[in-house]
């Protein structure tokens, strides 16, 4: 069985070698960072199965690197804090964080909770055998009945709108441009000016519950275009 991978980013030097030690013994594959410089990059790099982070960082803290990565990164974040304010650890969870464990640690509490965020259901895409229907939480696309059902409510897309939506969905997670999104649905070179994509993508948030900015669910990427965030539909 393949070992999970850990990241544990934390600047105590004593608490991080105690963390490393103690989950190498149980059978985690562990690395460990000892400052936010280059948290952001490694874990989108190495794609942990899960990440025990400090909010307190030295150079980049805890709920920035949180926010850096929880749109590309699939696995599990869980804080670590030494604060009791409520505020910290609402702030965590908001920011995408899947739960906290506040200081000073009880191994055996982190590895329980550790252990119950990986047997956890992860919110991927999951295509059937003719990869007509995906599914992403309380979100189901069935291509062949250009469906799409949220919380078990069927949405009213139009046929453009919902080849939208499974176009993204498709690739999610990553960002996808407004030259390759209108060569694939339109057949055509974007121009530049065409908005098209844009007021579907509006109208695609209205109906999906996203419309709060910044949207959560399909997310603008400046420069790049729109991302289809796959952890977003719990």
């Amino acid at each position: 069985m393949t070992k999970p991978k850990m990241i544990i980013v934390e600047d105590d030097s004593k608490l991080q070698k105690m963390l490393q030690e103690y989950f190498v013994a149980q059978d985690f594959d562990v690395k460990t960072l000892d400052d936010g410089s280059n948290a952001t990059q490694t874990i989108l790099e190495e794609q942990p199965d899960i990440v025990l982070l400090d909010l307190m960082l030295p150079v980049t803290d805890g709920l920035t690197i949180c926010r850096q990565v929880r749109a590309h990164y699939r696995g599990k974040i869980l804080i670590l804090t030494a604060s009791d304010d409520d505020f910290d650890q609402v702030a965590g969870l908001e920011t995408g964080a899947d739960d906290y464990v506040t200081k000073p640690i009880k191994p055996r509490v982190l590895l329980a909770r550790v252990r119950s965020l990986l047997r956890r259901q992860e919110a991927i895409v999951i295509p059937d055998e003719d990869t007509n229907n995906l599914h992403f939480g309380q979100l189901t696309l069935k291509n062949t009945y250009k469906k799409c059902e949220l919380a078990g409510k069927v949405l009213a897309l139009t046929d453009s709108e919902f080849e939208l939506l499974w176009l993204l969905a498709s690739t999610p997670d990553t960002a996808l441009s407004r030259d390759y999104l209108t060569q694939k649905l339109r057949g055509i070179e974007y121009d530049g000016i065409d908005r098209t994509i844009d007021n579907k993508v509006v109208r695609l948030r209205k109906l999906l519950g996203d419309d709060k900015v910044p949207a959560e669910k399909i997310q603008t990427i400046r420069g790049k275009g729109y991302l289809f965030a796959s952890t977003a539909w719990s």
